[in-house]
């Protein structure tokens, strides 16, 4: 059974620099946190401790840091709820927080409280308004050809500020959606409420496959149009040039990626958003 990770953060040493490591300082690890609340959608986390840059990093390893022995409470300021935790054969780490009670909804406020052994972990995050994805059709350079991107279509609200995320899923192939290469978008840099894009397949790391693009043939492509704040599109977006300036983004070299985690690092976000379903023409 394939497994899948998109970063994670317990692999991503946030404070440290080659100096650090280079002068034999050893540092003590963070809880690291990937946590997240979409509209319709319950609250959902990843728990672990960041691993020193200078230890092998592989799926074995990263079990090593997962913390599943943690209490975990959400609130929206009118519910609290502690979430449980549940085994994902499919993720790497395969272990998630899950709530039941809370649901996501635009506009309201969710803290975040992560107490494990001394330690208190605490966020906040809003769930801004969604918009709506209006089109998305899978096009091809040539007839002849058995792959192709994805193109979407939307209109960011007029005189709104929104900060966007795109995700893809391949049904039966990713069992979570991915964010798409270059899929982070601040609408200061639009010239148009009208928006249309190609979207870009994004970067799993595990499993460990050549990186490829573009979709094929066969996929049936789940796309999403995320919204959120910015404190999310800071964080994605400082992983996102990290890939793009061709750094690992496992080990930010230089820099820290932004969190908005006090006592921790990662990131608790809430998302707006709308999803398409795109069917590509059969395998030949």
């Amino acid at each position: 059974m394939k497994k899948y990770s998109l970063f994670f953060l317990m692999i991503i040493a946030y404070s440290c620099t080659n100096d650090t490591f280079s002068d034999g300082i050893k540092l003590e690890s963070k809880l690291a946190v990937e946590g997240w609340i979409e509209e319709g959608d319950v609250p959902q986390v990843i728990l672990s401790s960041t691993i020193p840059i200078n230890d092998v990093v592989d799926s074995t390893n990263v079990l090593d840091h997962v913390i599943r022995s943690a209490k975990i409470t959400v609130s929206d300021g009118e519910t609290t709820e502690v979430l449980r935790v549940k085994s994902d054969d499919n993720r790497v780490p395969p272990f998630i927080y899950f709530g039941s009670e809370i649901t996501g909804k635009a506009g309201k406020t969710y803290t975040l409280k992560i107490e494990y052994l001394n330690r208190i972990v605490e966020a906040t995050t809003c769930i801004p308004k969604s918009v709506l994805l209006t089109t998305a059709a899978y096009k091809k350079n040539n007839a002849a050809d058995t792959t192709g991107y994805v193109f979407i279509k939307f209109d960011d609200p007029v005189n709104e500020k929104n900060y966007y995320q795109i995700a893809t899923r391949i049904d039966k192939q990713e069992p979570i959606f991915v964010p798409a290469f270059y899929g982070n978008l601040d609408d200061e840099k639009f010239n148009s409420n009208s928006i249309a894009m190609q979207v870009n397949k994004g970067i799993l790391l595990f499993p460990k496959t050549k990186f490829k693009p573009y979709f094929t043939d066969g996929d049936l492509i789940f796309v999403k149009l995320r919204t959120m704040n910015k404190e999310a599109y800071d964080f994605w977006n400082s992983w996102q040039n990290e890939i793009v300036n061709s750094r690992n983004p496992i080990y930010p070299s230089n820099t820290s990626l932004k969190t908005n985690i006090k006592g921790g690092v990662g990131i608790w976000a809430g998302y707006g958003q709308s999803t398409i379903l795109v069917q590509t023409p059969p395998k030949k």
